[in-house]
Protein backbone atom coordinates (compact mmCIF):
# COMPACT_ATOMS: atom_id res chain seq x y z
CA UNK A 1 0.00 0.00 0.00
CA UNK A 2 2.77 2.28 0.79
CA UNK A 3 4.45 1.56 -2.05
CA UNK A 4 1.60 2.02 -4.41
CA UNK A 5 1.35 5.71 -2.11
CA UNK A 6 4.50 6.55 -3.15
CA UNK A 7 4.36 5.85 -6.70
CA UNK A 8 1.16 7.75 -6.77
CA UNK A 9 2.43 11.24 -5.37
CA UNK A 10 5.57 10.72 -7.81
CA UNK A 11 3.13 10.73 -10.94
CA UNK A 12 1.58 13.51 -9.12
CA UNK A 13 5.03 15.50 -8.89
CA UNK A 14 5.66 15.22 -12.53
CA UNK A 15 2.12 16.32 -13.73
CA UNK A 16 2.89 19.45 -10.94
CA UNK A 17 6.32 19.62 -12.99
CA UNK A 18 4.76 19.54 -16.73
CA UNK A 19 2.03 22.01 -15.23
CA UNK A 20 4.79 24.34 -14.63
CA UNK A 21 6.93 23.94 -17.89
CA UNK A 22 4.32 26.22 -19.59
CA UNK A 23 4.77 29.00 -16.81
CA UNK A 24 6.91 32.28 -17.78
CA UNK A 25 10.69 31.44 -16.57
CA UNK A 26 10.39 34.20 -14.08
CA UNK A 27 7.84 31.22 -12.25
CA UNK A 28 10.03 28.34 -13.02
CA UNK A 29 12.97 29.07 -11.15
CA UNK A 30 14.15 27.33 -8.54
CA UNK A 31 15.21 29.69 -5.46
CA UNK A 32 18.04 27.64 -3.41
CA UNK A 33 19.58 26.36 -6.58
CA UNK A 34 19.70 29.90 -8.32
CA UNK A 35 21.09 31.49 -4.93
CA UNK A 36 24.24 28.63 -4.57
CA UNK A 37 25.09 28.61 -8.16
CA UNK A 38 24.85 31.99 -9.19
CA UNK A 39 24.35 34.76 -6.70
CA UNK A 40 26.66 32.93 -3.96
CA UNK A 41 29.20 31.25 -6.33
CA UNK A 42 29.77 34.50 -8.11
CA UNK A 43 30.51 36.30 -4.96
CA UNK A 44 33.37 33.89 -3.59
CA UNK A 45 36.70 35.38 -4.08
CA UNK A 46 40.40 33.88 -3.46
CA UNK A 47 41.58 34.58 0.54
CA UNK A 48 38.11 35.66 1.36
CA UNK A 49 37.21 34.57 4.87
CA UNK A 50 33.94 33.33 4.92
CA UNK A 51 31.32 32.87 7.86
CA UNK A 52 28.57 30.01 6.87
CA UNK A 53 25.57 30.58 9.79
CA UNK A 54 23.18 27.72 9.68
CA UNK A 55 25.12 25.95 7.02
CA UNK A 56 25.07 22.84 9.90
CA UNK A 57 26.31 19.43 8.14
CA UNK A 58 25.65 21.23 4.39
CA UNK A 59 27.62 23.68 3.96
CA UNK A 60 27.35 25.81 0.54
CA UNK A 61 30.94 26.01 0.38
CA UNK A 62 32.49 22.55 -0.83
CA UNK A 63 36.02 21.92 0.68
CA UNK A 64 37.32 21.19 -2.74
CA UNK A 65 36.08 24.93 -3.83
CA UNK A 66 37.63 25.83 -0.12
CA UNK A 67 40.53 24.92 -1.10
CA UNK A 68 40.67 26.08 -4.83
CA UNK A 69 39.87 29.70 -3.99
CA UNK A 70 42.04 29.16 -0.46
CA UNK A 71 39.41 30.44 1.54
CA UNK A 72 38.98 30.54 5.39
CA UNK A 73 35.22 29.27 6.16
CA UNK A 74 33.53 29.62 9.46
CA UNK A 75 30.61 27.56 10.42
CA UNK A 76 28.08 28.76 12.79
CA UNK A 77 25.10 27.11 13.76
CA UNK A 78 23.31 26.67 16.93
CA UNK A 79 23.61 22.65 17.05
CA UNK A 80 27.18 21.37 16.89
CA UNK A 81 25.97 17.77 16.53
CA UNK A 82 24.89 19.57 13.15
CA UNK A 83 28.61 20.86 12.84
CA UNK A 84 29.89 17.84 12.74
CA UNK A 85 28.55 16.07 10.45
CA UNK A 86 30.14 18.42 7.72
CA UNK A 87 32.39 16.70 5.28
CA UNK A 88 35.91 16.74 6.45
CA UNK A 89 37.21 19.63 5.73
CA UNK A 90 34.48 21.99 5.17
CA UNK A 91 35.10 24.13 8.22
CA UNK A 92 38.44 26.04 9.40
CA UNK A 93 36.41 27.21 12.56
CA UNK A 94 33.59 25.91 14.21
CA UNK A 95 31.40 27.89 17.00
CA UNK A 96 28.15 26.47 18.26
CA UNK A 97 26.05 29.47 19.01
CA UNK A 98 22.40 31.31 18.44
CA UNK A 99 23.08 33.91 15.97
CA UNK A 100 20.78 36.00 17.56
CA UNK A 101 23.18 35.97 20.27
CA UNK A 102 26.36 36.10 18.22
CA UNK A 103 29.09 39.15 18.64
CA UNK A 104 31.51 38.74 16.10
CA UNK A 105 34.63 39.25 15.16
CA UNK A 106 34.51 41.69 12.46
CA UNK A 107 36.83 39.99 10.40
CA UNK A 108 34.58 38.20 7.66
CA UNK A 109 34.50 39.45 3.80
CA UNK A 110 31.08 37.28 3.35
CA UNK A 111 28.66 35.77 5.51
CA UNK A 112 26.23 33.58 3.67
CA UNK A 113 23.09 32.58 5.76
CA UNK A 114 20.87 30.30 3.56
CA UNK A 115 16.85 29.01 5.14
CA UNK A 116 18.25 30.06 8.62
CA UNK A 117 16.50 33.56 9.54
CA UNK A 118 12.96 31.70 9.45
CA UNK A 119 13.89 29.97 12.05
CA UNK A 120 14.75 32.52 14.60
CA UNK A 121 12.27 34.11 16.80
CA UNK A 122 14.29 38.06 16.46
CA UNK A 123 15.57 39.03 13.74
CA UNK A 124 16.42 41.97 14.20
CA UNK A 125 19.18 40.77 16.89
CA UNK A 126 20.43 38.05 14.12
CA UNK A 127 20.94 41.00 11.55
CA UNK A 128 23.06 42.43 14.94
CA UNK A 129 24.75 39.33 14.79
CA UNK A 130 25.80 38.78 10.87
CA UNK A 131 26.81 42.33 10.64
CA UNK A 132 29.20 41.49 13.77
CA UNK A 133 31.00 39.29 11.94
CA UNK A 134 31.90 41.80 9.26
CA UNK A 135 34.62 43.58 7.90
CA UNK A 136 33.46 47.06 6.71
CA UNK A 137 32.40 46.69 3.09
CA UNK A 138 31.29 42.79 3.53
CA UNK A 139 28.72 41.04 2.07
CA UNK A 140 25.56 39.17 3.59
CA UNK A 141 24.21 36.83 1.29
CA UNK A 142 20.35 36.05 2.22
CA UNK A 143 18.20 33.46 1.23
CA UNK A 144 14.99 32.79 3.27
CA UNK A 145 10.88 31.63 2.82
CA UNK A 146 8.58 34.50 2.64
CA UNK A 147 6.10 35.09 4.99
CA UNK A 148 3.81 35.75 2.59
CA UNK A 149 3.83 31.80 0.81
CA UNK A 150 0.99 29.60 1.29
CA UNK A 151 3.11 26.53 3.11
CA UNK A 152 4.45 29.47 5.38
CA UNK A 153 1.18 30.34 6.76
CA UNK A 154 0.06 26.37 7.28
CA UNK A 155 3.48 25.70 8.80
CA UNK A 156 2.62 28.37 11.46
CA UNK A 157 -0.82 26.74 12.05
CA UNK A 158 0.14 23.13 12.05
CA UNK A 159 1.38 20.89 15.18
CA UNK A 160 5.26 20.41 14.71
CA UNK A 161 4.60 16.49 15.07
CA UNK A 162 2.24 16.57 12.22
CA UNK A 163 4.11 18.10 10.02
CA UNK A 164 7.62 16.73 10.48
CA UNK A 165 5.57 12.98 9.71
CA UNK A 166 3.99 14.62 6.99
CA UNK A 167 6.69 16.24 5.24
CA UNK A 168 8.69 12.96 5.53
CA UNK A 169 6.19 10.69 3.80
CA UNK A 170 5.47 13.71 1.02
CA UNK A 171 9.27 14.61 0.22
CA UNK A 172 11.78 11.42 1.87
CA UNK A 173 13.92 12.78 -0.70
CA UNK A 174 14.63 16.03 1.96
CA UNK A 175 15.36 13.93 4.98
CA UNK A 176 16.20 15.45 7.63
CA UNK A 177 16.41 19.08 6.28
CA UNK A 178 12.86 19.61 6.68
CA UNK A 179 10.25 20.21 9.73
CA UNK A 180 12.30 22.84 12.04
CA UNK A 181 10.32 24.77 13.72
CA UNK A 182 9.77 28.04 11.85
CA UNK A 183 8.67 31.55 12.68
CA UNK A 184 8.92 33.72 9.41
CA UNK A 185 9.51 36.68 11.62
CA UNK A 186 9.18 39.57 9.48
CA UNK A 187 10.48 37.47 6.54
CA UNK A 188 9.15 39.41 3.62
CA UNK A 189 11.72 41.55 0.97
CA UNK A 190 10.53 45.21 2.00
CA UNK A 191 10.49 44.19 6.36
CA UNK A 192 14.09 42.80 5.46
CA UNK A 193 15.22 45.73 3.65
CA UNK A 194 14.49 47.38 6.15
CA UNK A 195 15.96 45.55 9.16
CA UNK A 196 19.20 45.66 7.39
CA UNK A 197 19.04 49.07 7.10
CA UNK A 198 18.84 49.88 10.56
CA UNK A 199 21.75 47.32 10.97
CA UNK A 200 24.21 49.23 9.27
CA UNK A 201 23.86 47.03 5.39
CA UNK A 202 22.84 48.89 2.11
CA UNK A 203 21.20 46.86 -0.42
CA UNK A 204 23.03 45.93 -3.46
CA UNK A 205 20.82 43.02 -4.88
CA UNK A 206 17.08 41.61 -4.11
CA UNK A 207 15.69 38.32 -6.10
CA UNK A 208 12.23 37.35 -5.74
CA UNK A 209 11.05 33.53 -6.28
CA UNK A 210 7.94 32.36 -6.84
CA UNK A 211 8.63 28.53 -7.29
CA UNK A 212 8.32 26.01 -4.74
CA UNK A 213 7.31 22.25 -4.53
CA UNK A 214 5.14 21.82 -1.37
CA UNK A 215 1.80 20.95 -2.70
CA UNK A 216 3.58 18.86 -6.20
CA UNK A 217 2.29 15.60 -4.19
CA UNK A 218 -1.60 17.10 -5.23
CA UNK A 219 -1.71 18.15 -9.46
CA UNK A 220 -4.77 19.97 -8.91
CA UNK A 221 -3.51 21.39 -5.49
CA UNK A 222 -0.56 22.50 -7.21
CA UNK A 223 -2.73 24.01 -9.86
CA UNK A 224 -4.79 25.84 -7.73
CA UNK A 225 -1.45 27.29 -5.50
CA UNK A 226 -0.10 28.17 -9.18
CA UNK A 227 -3.13 30.65 -9.57
CA UNK A 228 -2.85 32.29 -6.50
CA UNK A 229 0.52 33.17 -7.05
CA UNK A 230 -0.04 34.31 -10.71
CA UNK A 231 -2.99 36.44 -8.89
CA UNK A 232 -0.81 37.28 -6.17
CA UNK A 233 1.88 38.76 -8.33
CA UNK A 234 -0.01 41.04 -10.58
CA UNK A 235 -1.54 42.27 -6.98
CA UNK A 236 1.63 42.90 -5.28
CA UNK A 237 4.62 41.43 -7.51
CA UNK A 238 7.37 41.01 -4.83
CA UNK A 239 5.30 40.32 -2.15
CA UNK A 240 3.93 37.11 -3.67
CA UNK A 241 7.63 35.96 -3.75
CA UNK A 242 7.58 32.12 -1.83
CA UNK A 243 11.21 32.68 -1.02
CA UNK A 244 13.74 35.30 -1.66
CA UNK A 245 17.44 36.61 -1.56
CA UNK A 246 18.90 39.53 -0.54
CA UNK A 247 22.86 41.06 -1.50
CA UNK A 248 23.90 43.33 1.18
CA UNK A 249 26.76 45.66 2.33
CA UNK A 250 28.32 46.38 5.59
CA UNK A 251 28.34 50.02 5.18
CA UNK A 252 32.01 51.38 4.81
CA UNK A 253 31.65 54.34 6.44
Amino acid sequence: MLGFLHSLIESQKKLSRWLDSSLPEKFRIDGNTHFQQVIAHRRLRPEAVVYDIGGGKSPLVTPEEKVRLGLRVVGLDIDADELSKAPPGSYDEMICTDITRFRGRGDGDIVICRTVLEHVTDVPAAFEGIVSALKRGGLVLIFVPSRNAVYARLNLMLPQSFKRKMLRFLFPELGEQIGFPSYYQRCTIPDFVKIAGEAGLELLEKRAYYLSEYFSFFAPAHLLWRAWIMLFYLLREERAAETFALVLQKNRD
